[in-house]
């Protein structure tokens, strides 16, 4: 009887699935019911608290699953390798508009200028990020951790600050590919981030996956950060002991090509 109920709920699921008022939706995998949630890890004032139907799904849960803890450890920015001066590794035009940028956003080109790429790059999102008035202590995934924390709910972490870390410190040529495809994008990535923004204070958008989301990553780095990852956590997710959770990863994750809901057999 017990095979039948799960059957009739996966059915009631797929053809009448429970919509959210933030961006999120219910996968089983057998035994293993996730609730995913398309997380921005930094967030505005007016996104925290968390949605009340959020905060009641911590009340069920087994475990919170996060891409990594970012309320413990310490920065990725210590222990820098000193490279060759920017102007030397970027194009003419794209070290003119790294100049502007850093006028723009009161950045120190000379505290800067001998970073991996990929600090660098990372280093400007972040002011970006702040200018548009995204705080990190009201990112949705710093809040759940919190409230988790708080209820004593355990975390269980699909890759953690380290292996982020090795994985930025593994890209080709220090990251000048995530450098340059900041500076090109850079207006690009300000709309989409007031997009993800939207999707947790106005409408999430459809379930069905099929959003069309800007590119902000060129093919290869977009295979590197959000392919090759939503892969290997499929695979964790599927070796999960049986229960409740919910899964908290970055909203992009949840759209496009190889998105992580699909490979999950949504």
């Amino acid at each position: 009887m017990s095979k039948v109920i799960h059957a009739l709920r996966q059915l009631s699921r797929r053809f009448w699935p429970v919509e959210y008022r933030y961006p999120a939706l219910d996968i089983s995998l057998g035994q293993r019911h996730l609730h995913l949630v398309g997380s921005i890890h930094m967030g505005t004032r007016n996104m925290s608290p968390l949605p009340g139907q959020l905060i009641n799904q911590l009340q069920y849960v087994d475990a919170l699953i996060v891409e990594a803890d970012i309320t413990t450890g310490g920065s990725p920015f210590s222990d820098s390798e000193v490279c060759p001066p920017l102007a030397e590794r970027l194009s003419a035009e794209r070290f003119q508009l790294l100049e502007k940028l850093c006028s723009e956003l009161s950045v120190d080109l000379q505290r800067i200028d001998t970073l991996p790429a990929w600090q660098v790059a990372l280093m400007l999102q972040a002011q970006q990020a702040q200018r548009l008035g995204l705080r990190a202590d009201c990112g949705i995934d710093y809040q759940l951790l919190q409230a988790a924390k708080e209820r004593q709910i355990k975390i269980i972490e699909l890759e953690g600050p380290e292996t982020q870390l090795a994985l930025l410190k593994s890209l080709p040529d220090q990251g000048m590919t995530l450098l340059e495809d900041t500076l090109q994008h850079w207006h690009v990535n300000a709309r989409l981030l007031q997009t993800m923004v939207s999707w947790w204070l106005e409408a999430p958008p459809g379930s069905s996956g099929k959003t069309v989301l800007p590119d902000t990553f060129s093919s290869s780095l977009s295979d590197l950060l959000m392919h090759q990852r939503n892969q290997r956590w499929c695979q964790q997710l599927h070796a999960l002991p049986a229960g409740r959770y919910i899964l908290a990863v970055g909203a992009l994750h949840l759209y496009g090509e190889g998105n992580l809901p699909d490979l999950l057999g949504r």
